[in-house]
């Protein structure tokens, strides 16, 4: 979502994103004109009449589990958008019973939230990451 217009999304789409998307972007585009939306969000910057790159990772029930903004002239990583939503995906299915610490991918050892964790999450980590490739 940005405060271009669907017509500009596609052109966009059409002659950048397909470029660099085999496809281009596999989900609808979606215009926040009048910039209401990023108002809601914290992202509209008032002075400049732009929105801020915001990217917030909203689970199933409403709620904001995770957000990122960063000035337009930093790029975002997709790779770690789609990595952070597999961490979220995950501990949900787990309903907490595990946690993800950083860099964590499908696969890979999780955590077990707890009292005992607290101040031993290195020894943990170290522990599964010597079984690691």
């Amino acid at each position: 979502m940005s405060i271009d217009s669907v017509f500009v999304h596609k052109m966009w789409n059409d002659n950048e994103l397909s470029k660099m998307v085999d496809g281009g972007v596999p989900f609808p585009m979606l215009s926040d004109a009048s910039g209401k939306i990023g108002r809601l969000y914290g992202v509209f910057n008032e002075e400049a009449g732009v929105e801020n790159r915001g990217r917030f990772i909203i689970d199933p029930d409403g709620i904001i589990q995770g957000y990122e903004v960063l000035m337009p002239p930093v790029g975002r990583n997709f790779n770690e958008t789609i990595r952070q939503l597999q961490a979220f995906q995950h501990v949900r299915k787990s309903k907490g019973t595990e946690a993800t610490p950083a860099g964590w991918k499908p696969g890979k050892p999780t955590l077990k939230p707890g009292p005992d964790l607290v101040g031993n999450v290195w020894k943990e980590w170290q522990t599964k990451m010597a079984f690691e490739d």
